[in-house]
């Protein structure tokens, strides 16, 4: 390499190396960070910050009580609630803990103050004795989850001659 290469190289690499030095130091000669981004005009200030829009349940009663029923019997039972919150709910799906406890719901988004219902309908074929069954939303509301329940007595045939 020729003497002017090198002396080019190491020109270059100074001013390389000067350009890159382009923090502010304190007085410890630690680098400072740049206070631009704290006056930036399109942060928004103390106040401004507008309320978050999201929708919210309120139901009337989440756990129903169906009694005592007689083995084989279906019982439906309807959950009512309102939409408390200030955006449009909308439930995506709804699911029964086991397929004797089946849910409808509506598919249409509930507006911001208006009421809705979910329908659960538990089929006591094959149970008895104490049940307690649930149903889970999913909603765009947070939580996501909601679980609503149904509980009630099975009574077999056999446990009827008994009493």
């Amino acid at each position: 390499m020729s003497m002017k290469t090198r002396a080019f190289l190491f020109l270059t690499s100074i001013a390389f190396l000067l350009a890159c030095e382009s923090g502010e130091q304190s007085q410890n000669g630690e680098e400072q960070l740049s206070t631009d981004l704290i006056n930036n005009p399109e942060t928004a200030a103390e106040g401004e910050v507008g309320e978050t829009k999201l929708p919210e349940f309120e139901f009337s009663e989440e756990v129903v009580d169906f009694g005592d029923i007689s083995q084989g019997e279906r019982v439906k039972k309807r959950f009512e609630f309102k939409n408390v919150g200030n955006a449009d709910l909308i439930i995506s799906n709804a699911s029964g803990s086991c397929g004797c406890t089946v849910p409808s719901w509506p598919r249409q988004p509930i507006r911001p103050g208006q009421k809705g219902v979910i329908d659960v309908e538990f089929n006591s074929e094959g149970k008895s004795g104490r049940q307690h069954k649930t149903v889970t939303l999913i909603a765009n509301t947070v939580p996501n989850k909601k679980t609503l329940a149904l509980k009630g007595n099975v009574i077999t045939p056999n446990t009827e001659n008994n009493n």
